[in-house]
């Protein structure tokens, strides 16, 4: 995340926002990793938050398991992505509360058909969150 800005590739945004239909009624959830500052990958996983249809939680040992993944793909880890299905793709107060990884990028993806931008990004640190601009890499 240089200057406000996170820069993904173009076929990921899409890809993105079609894990997001997949379960409409459920948030989706992984990570996204990539190298040069740019995300080239997302590695996808399972929700296994107590209410899917309103969090998203990665069980430890497959987050463990995603990030050994990632830095073996000789990636960095960049972002975090879940989708909103029942409100707008902005944090929450839970989404802001959980932010453990501040130097990566919180993707939200609205699964709303005709979205005006189905795919944001923020910073989020010390509890506050800023959007970022997204970037086609």
């Amino acid at each position: 995340m240089r200057g406000g800005a996170v820069r993904i590739r173009r076929e990921l945004i899409s890809e993105l926002v079609r894990l997001a239909h997949l379960e409409p009624a459920h948030e989706c959830c992984g990570l996204l990793a990539g190298s040069r500052g740019a995300i080239t990958r997302i590695f996808r996983a399972t929700n296994v938050a107590s209410n899917p249809a309103t969090a998203y939680e990665i069980a430890p040992q497959e987050l463990f398991s995603l990030i050994r993944e990632v830095r073996a793909a000789d990636l960095e880890l960049m972002g975090i992505y879940h989708s909103h299905p029942n409100g707008k793709n902005e944090p929450s107060p839970r989404d802001i509360e959980l932010a453990y990884y501040p130097d990566t990028a919180y993707v939200i993806i609205s699964p709303e058909v005709g979205a005006a931008r189905p795919v944001r990004a923020f910073s989020i640190r010390h509890s506050h969150a800023t959007e970022l601009d997204i970037g086609i890499a």
